[in-house]
């Protein structure tokens, strides 16, 4: 199939820009899959020491996320996806803010209530 119609590319795709193969779909879903098994694991087993396992737990989310990035928006170091990164990070940093935000907001708001009188 070496004469498919680059016509109805994403925009930003160029035409010299490989298309993902199910190969790279492929391994990012046993990967993702894999990483989803062993956080189970660590959770309902005593194979870490249990105050790691938080930690445990928040490194397989980390890789979760870079395993997503890479294999399925197709996020790369290279120059083309520098823009792609920006989005990102913005992404990141607009989400940050509302839930730093939203908790300030409530703990200043906790912390001035009238204290409740039992009757």
């Amino acid at each position: 199939m070496s004469d498919r119609l680059f016509e109805d590319r994403t925009p930003g795709v160029e035409e010299h820009e490989p298309t993902a193969s199910y190969l790279s779909y492929t391994v990012g879903l046993v990967l993702a899959i894999l990483a989803t098994i062993a956080s189970f694991v660590v959770s309902q087993t005593n194979l870490l020491w249990p105050p790691g396992i938080p930690v445990g737990l928040i490194v397989l989310a980390f890789a979760q996320i870079g395993i997503h990035l890479v294999f399925f928006l197709h996020l790369g170091s290279g120059s083309d996806s520098t823009n792609n990164i920006l989005a990102l990070a913005f992404g990141v940093l607009i989400v940050f803010l509302v839930i730093t935000g939203s908790v300030w907001i409530i703990a200043n708001l906790n912390s001035n209530m009238m204290p409740m009188t039992a009757h």
